[in-house]
């Protein structure tokens, strides 16, 4: 298993590179008029996209968007087949990485959900590990009750491939668990099972669910920027290439000033 130093070495190590990106963005600059691009791919990394495309939209309402979901992998597709300007993945396989252009726009932290009324506040990696493969199977051996039903995510989501890199190790999640398509829908199985335990980008969290710590430490902004939690992941905006028109000037937005002041809200901020 990766430490916990070498991941906050591989978060700092992605940021740094960042720092000579965002130099040389600058400010936006006003793109033709009227322009509509999509952008496609990770569910964990939608509803943030959303929200900066409004604000950009804002200073540029001649720009139009579609934000599709359907995963890091489709993304990934998408921006190779040419049918979406920009994708967003929040897991940028090592063999992906020399074909696609790519950009960090916020650190994620990959929250463990339980139901509020679990009285199950923490586990280490080591309890995660035994939960998700099925063998542990109890709630009562974790300071629960009940039978514990595991909650994962389909093929192809970013957010599952970190989680079973950085928790299971390629051990196999059990073949009992519940498959959800996108964080969303863990998020509101979660809230409506008491003995449901699954995992969400941060950026799902409310009050109808709650976050364990991991290793003793809780998802949030700043644990997710400085590394110290254990499941933290950069999202990225990607292309088949460096960016330009349009799709370059919201990508320059987002790793802005106010770009980053929206990311801060929830996510960890890359600058």
């Amino acid at each position: 298993m990766e430490n916990g130093e070498g991941r906050v070495e591989l978060v700092t190590c992605l940021l740094a590179g960042l720092l000579g990106l965002l130099t040389a963005c600058g400010t936006p600059t006003l793109p033709p008029e009227p322009v509509r691009f999509t952008v496609a791919g990770s569910t964990a990394v939608t509803p943030l996209l959303i929200e900066l495309a409004e604000a950009y939209q804002v200073h540029f309402p001649q720009v139009s968007m579609a934000m599709e979901g359907g995963g890091s992998r489709l993304g990934l597709a998408r921006v190779k087949d040419g049918t979406a300007a920009l994708g967003a993945s929040s897991w940028l396989p090592n063999e992906d990485e020399a074909t696609v252009w790519s950009a960090p726009i916020a650190v994620d932290g990959i929250a463990v959900i339980v139901h509020p009324g679990n009285p199950v506040a923490a586990l280490t990696l080591a309890e995660l590990q035994e939960v998700f493969s099925g063998r542990s199977w109890d709630w009562a051996e974790l300071g629960g009750r009940g039978e514990v039903q595991v909650i994962s995510r389909e093929a192809g989501s970013g957010t599952r491939a970190a989680f079973e890199a950085w928790v299971m190790e390629g051990q196999p999640v059990t073949p009992t668990a519940l498959v959800m398509p996108g964080s969303q829908a863990v998020a509101d199985y979660v809230a409506a099972h008491p003995e449901a335990i699954g995992y969400v980008s941060m950026g799902y969290l409310s009050e109808k669910v709650k976050a364990l710590a991991v290793e003793g430490v809780m998802p949030g902004p700043k644990t997710a920027a400085d590394g110290t939690y254990h499941l933290a992941r950069p999202l990225f905006l990607i292309a088949s290439q460096e960016p330009d028109g349009a799709p370059r000037s919201f990508v320059d937005f987002v790793l802005g000033t106010e770009g980053q002041q929206i990311v801060g809200q929830t996510y960890g901020q890359v600058r």
